[in-house]
């Protein structure tokens, strides 16, 4: 969604459950779902726990699945991520991705912009999970800082890319928020 600004801070968050559970999964967890990665050429260098997710098909009519990773992390996640949209967004929308990202170590994710009709209705919002000095993140040209403890929605309609230039994976937790009246299920 088009927020007006290339990131919004949403302010800071106990994400301490959540990080711990990320951080603990074995790591065959994070080949269980190469949907994005085999999609999306600019998804190549990175793996996926997916807990919901929808490849948009049929907009506005879509489905929302349960993948693999939400035994894996809901007990977590969910709580965050409705106490996130309880603060910050109108209820009675539905939440369509949700994931643990990580960008492999010298991984690139190259300048893009997320087409599908879903992102232009929806808030893409982040929480950064772990990450290093090396990490680039750029939204309209421009980097930008994300700390760990902190959520932020970013405006996916500006370009945007995330360079990895450390010895360790950087994982963000991410979901996108469909507002209410936005889709038909």
């Amino acid at each position: 969604m088009d927020i007006g600004v290339p990131i919004k801070d949403l302010g800071s968050y106990n994400i301490d459950p959540l990080r711990d559970k990320i951080l603990s999964l074995p790591e065959e967890a994070w080949a269980g779902n190469e949907f994005r990665q085999l999609e999306y050429e600019v998804h190549a260098h990175t793996q996926s726990v997916v807990l919901v997710f929808t490849d948009g098909h049929g907009w506005p009519n879509i489905e929302v699945s349960k993948e693999v990773g939400w035994d894996l992390l809901a007990e977590e996640a969910v709580p965050l991520m409705h106490k996130i949209l309880e603060d910050h967004y109108p209820p009675g929308g539905t939440i369509i991705r949700a994931m643990a990202a990580r960008l492999q170590a010298n991984g690139v994710i190259k300048p893009h912009n997320d087409k599908h009709p879903s992102f232009h209705h929806g808030h893409r919002i982040h929480i950064p999970i772990s990450s290093n000095p090396r990490v680039r993140f750029m939204i309209d040209g421009r980097p930008q800082r994300m700390q760990i403890g902190s959520v932020y929605e970013i405006n996916n309609q500006k370009q945007h890319s995330v360079m990895n230039k450390g010895s360790e994976g950087r994982i963000n937790f991410i979901f996108d928020y469909i507002p209410p009246g936005n889709i038909t299920r």
